[in-house]
């Protein structure tokens, strides 16, 4: 079953996106079989769910995409390939404080201005790329976008493209390594890739509805 998930996705996916298998509330054997299936990209958005699995998950690039606390940053900051959500200054600055290698980020830009969710405005992507983009150990890589709960897709595209043209204005000025755009998830994910997306983060139609009695 979760091959065929895994398949029914990927096969109608471009070779060049990259699929993150998010796996919140999932169980690092769940996670291990994904990865058996061909996955090489792990997502997590809570920093006590990447610890609790870390050790009994194969090798696997590993993705933070939720609301990072600056006090958490030092229990992530060896384990992950990418960290997807930085919404601010002091934010990166922890990070880059506390890192011993380049670490990827992304800016997490909250396109709708939902007052529930994180991320900069669009009209302060600009000031806090430019605030980032040279603190040691920080690789800047792109932006991140969360769209609104919708049940048709077609709703949220207007804020794909919102993002996807502030990427483009940005791309010139950062360069050849400011190559990520992570939107879309498991219901709006082939709308987010015709609006630009190079990665996308789908959770439930891998593994399924979310089981939090099995969150580790």
């Amino acid at each position: 079953m979760l091959q065929k998930r895994i398949d029914a996705i990927t096969k109608d996916l471009p070779s060049s996106i990259k699929l993150i298998a998010v796996s919140k509330t999932h169980t690092a054997d769940e996670i291990n079989a994904a990865i058996d299936c061909g996955i090489t990209d792990i997502g997590e958005n809570k920093v006590q769910e990447i610890l609790s699995k870390y050790d009994s998950v194969k090798k696997v690039n590993w993705h933070f995409i939720g609301h990072l606390q600056t006090n958490k940053v030092k229990q992530i900051i060896d384990k992950v390939y990418m960290i997807h959500s930085v919404d601010s200054l002091h934010l990166a600055e922890e990070i880059s404080k506390r890192a011993t290698h380049e670490v990827n980020i992304l800016i997490q830009v909250n396109a709708a201005g939902e007052e529930q969710k994180f991320g900069v405005s669009p009209d302060q992507v600009l000031d806090l790329a430019n605030s980032v983009k040279d603190l040691p150990n920080i690789k800047l890589r792109g932006l991140m976008h969360i769209a609104p709960a919708a049940d048709n897709p077609e709703d949220v595209r207007v804020y794909f493209k919102k993002v996807k043209n502030i990427f483009d204005k940005l791309k010139p000025q950062f360069g050849e390594d400011f190559d990520t755009l992570s939107m879309g998830m498991s219901n709006d994910y082939k709308v987010a890739i015709e609006e630009g997306a190079t990665c996308v983060r789908i959770g439930t139609a891998i593994f399924g509805e979310r089981n939090y009695s099995k969150s580790q």
